[in-house]
């Protein structure tokens, strides 16, 4: 048996007036997804438990089959270990991003996609201002998104669960005033924060970008690191994940599975879907039991609030990733394929938001459930809801765990 996830990130939404009152989903050509609804099952999972923040670290781990409650401590110790970052039991990690802040509010959270070069550039500054500092550590990651490590070298990090941090795309055109770190260990996470300003400022290359110039780092997401069952000593197959974002490659780490690279697959927009899709395949081919593709361009249009670029990239999913990759598996014998976003992503808001989102799943075993198309008010029609979206992975594996 073979199997597929493919991921559409924060794809589900609300009826948009500029789409004729459809959602996105409802909007976009995916005779594909629609084909995969028609053969199987579809329904609403919720992946993102109502005490806990809405973002991919939660929804994909309850997408993999691990409940967030029990197992999530944070996101940014799930990007370390896609960096192969190993923390101690003491040591916390937390995301640093590059933002831009204008009059007081979050103009932009990526810094315009700040280039990499760049963004090496500015993480040898954060390194250098405390490079007499034992504990803390800065690592590069992707364009925006990097890390910060507090290793417990000589005292333990002020951090705790009391400790609050604001995810900044959650906050796009506000104030940032009411969304600093809170609570133990705030004090550090603003002092640093506050410093990257005057240190960013100072950057040459940076400030010659000019509206599109970092102003700041901002610090969230922090954690320990998770203690995650092997995937396949849990589920007994072996995964594979491909995607352009270090959460889902952490999180592939944690899990025991191979992390997939694809030239061109960028995280954005402009991602190769065509390329994500080939070597979706050619990782089947090569005895891959089940294979994850992830795109995040569909959250990324949220974030922006561009309904049509949100629906061009579902038709891209839906044209390049699900429709070559179902045949495939089709042709291959028996097998079994499930589309679903990890958490709702509002255009209105351009944020994370919680509540069910759909899915769809179809292949070998599985009993048609009358549904014609994939979108949000099919799904909810079947009557088929999982509160405890972690279940769904056994569901669709056909293990009871």
């Amino acid at each position: 048996m073979k199997y597929a996830l493919i991921i559409p990130d924060g794809c589900a939404d609300e009826p948009q007036s500029s789409l004729g009152n459809r959602t996105p989903l409802q909007a976009a050509r995916v005779p594909h997804m629609d084909r995969v609804a028609q053969l199987g099952e579809s329904g609403m999972s919720l992946n993102v438990p109502d005490s806990l923040p809405s973002g991919s670290d939660v929804g994909t781990m309850s997408l993999f089959g691990y409940s967030p409650l029990e197992f999530h401590t944070g996101r940014a110790p799930i990007e370390a270990a896609a960096q192969g970052i190993e923390l101690g039991p003491d040591d916390w990690a937390i995301r640093c991003n590059f933002v831009t802040i204008a009059d007081e509010k979050m103009k932009s959270f990526t810094a315009g996609q700040i280039p990499n070069d760049l963004g090496a550039e500015l993480i040898r500054d954060l390194q250098h201002a405390y490079c007499g500092h034992k504990n803390i550590k800065f690592y590069q990651g992707v364009s925006y998104r990097n890390l910060m490590l507090w290793r417990a070298r000589d005292r333990k990090a002020p951090f705790s669960s009391d400790t609050t941090t604001v995810p900044p795309h959650d906050i796009t055109e506000q104030a940032i005033a009411g969304h600093l770190p809170l609570g133990s260990g705030a004090c550090d996470l603003r002092a640093i924060m506050d410093k990257s300003r005057g240190l960013f400022a100072a950057n040459a290359a940076n400030q010659a970008r000019g509206e599109l110039a970092a102003t700041q780092c901002w610090l969230w997401g922090q954690g320990k690191a998770p203690a995650l069952r092997n995937f396949k000593e849990r589920y007994r197959v072996q995964g594979a994940v491909i995607t352009a974002v270090d959460l889902l490659r952490g999180l592939g780490r944690l899990l025991g599975w191979n992390i997939i690279e694809v030239p061109g697959a960028t995280g954005y927009l402009d991602t190769d879907y065509a390329a994500k899709g080939r070597y979706a395949i050619d990782a089947l081919k090569s005895g891959t039991d089940f294979i994850v593709v992830h795109v995040e361009a569909t959250d990324e249009a949220s974030h922006e609030g561009h309904a049509d670029e949100k629906v061009k990239a579902l038709e891209a999913i839906d044209q390049h990733i699900v429709g070559p990759v179902h045949e495939y598996l089709k042709s291959q014998g028996d097998y079994r394929i499930l589309i679903s976003p990890d958490h709702p992503t509002f255009l209105r808001t351009k944020t994370h938001s919680h509540g069910f989102t759909p899915f769809t799943m179809a292949g070998s075993g599985v009993s048609t459930n009358g549904s014609q198309t994939y979108d949000e008010v099919a799904a909810s029609q079947t009557g088929v809801r999982l509160p405890a979206g972690w279940d769904l992975m056994g569901r669709f594996l056909g293990i009871k765990n």
